[in-house]
């Protein structure tokens, strides 16, 4: 099966069928390739880390897998008692948390870890351009895909 052009595309039936997994994310396309048993089988459009929070190229494997994780340093100040957002898009390293509230960190759902605090993550905003903290974003059906396909230890190529 071709891959569409600009587009997502996963082969659920190729992935079914086995193999390891691997995944590669091309940093210059702004795209994750899924991989079973050296088929392709999946691709992605991402937005990987922006100027100032780039991401890393290099080889690493899946430390760990969440499929509901939050950010400990992004997200908002919400009020202790209404949870009404206080303070949006906060870096808890820069701002400090006003009082009364409590810190709620940004959803990363179906978050594969691969490079310290650095992984693959479900998001509503993949603009196919350079815009996160570092972490490779990808649209949340697709984030549900790879999540499904890998397992802790799989190889991850991150390259320009």
């Amino acid at each position: 099966m071709a891959k569409p052009r600009g587009g997502n595309w996963f082969d659920d039936r190729a992935a079914a069928r086995g193999g390891s997994p691997s995944i590669r994310i091309d940093l210059s396309e702004q795209r994750a390739y899924l991989y079973k048993g050296g088929k392709l089988v999946g691709v992605s459009r991402i937005s990987s880390g922006k100027r100032g929070y780039s991401t890393r190229p290099g080889h690493f494997r899946v430390l760990s897998k969440h499929p509901n994780h939050r950010s400990s340093i992004y997200g908002s100040y919400v009020d202790r008692r209404t949870g009404r957002v206080v303070r949006s898009n906060v870096n808890t390293r820069k701002h400090r948390r006003p009082s009364g509230t409590v810190y709620r960190g940004a959803k990363m759902n179906n978050y594969i870890r691969f490079n310290g605090g650095i992984g693959l993550h479900a998001s509503g905003h993949v603009p196919g351009y350079p815009a996160s903290h570092g972490c490779v974003r990808m649209p949340p059906h697709m984030a549900s895909k790879f999540y499904r396909h890998v397992r802790v230890g799989t190889p991850v190529r991150v390259t320009h």
